[in-house]
C-alpha cells in the first residue's frame, strides 16, 4: 500500500484523472456483479473505494496547492460561514 502512495506522487493530473474514472468503472461493475450472483471476496469493493478514495485526496491535495493565498482565505472564509449556519 505504501508503494502505490509513493507513486501517485508521480504521476500527471490527467493520468489520476483517467484512473479514478477506470476505478469508478470497475467499482460499479464488481458491484452489479455482487448483487446478481455475488463475489468471491466480498471485501475488494471496500478496498477499490479506498483505492479510489486515496486517487480522489491526492488530486485535491494538488488543487489545494494550487490555490493562490487569495483563494485560500476566501476558503477559509467559506468554510467559518458553513459553520455558523448549521
Amino acid at each position: 500500500m505504501a508503494k502505490e502512495i509513493l507513486d501517485l506522487g508521480s504521476m500527471e493530473v490527467a493520468d489520476l484523472l483517467a484512473h479514478i474514472s477506470s476505478l469508478e468503472t470497475e467499482y460499479q461493475q464488481m458491484k452489479f456483479d455482487h448483487a446478481v450472483r455475488g463475489l468471491a471476496n466480498p471485501m475488494e469493493l471496500r478496498g477499490l473505494r479506498r483505492k479510489i478514495a486515496r486517487f480522489q485526496t491526492e488530486l485535491r491535495q494538488r488543487e489545494l496547492a494550487a490555490m493562490s493565498p487569495e483563494q485560500l482565505a476566501m476558503r477559509t472564509k467559506l468554510q467559518a460561514r458553513r459553520r455558523r449556519q448549521r
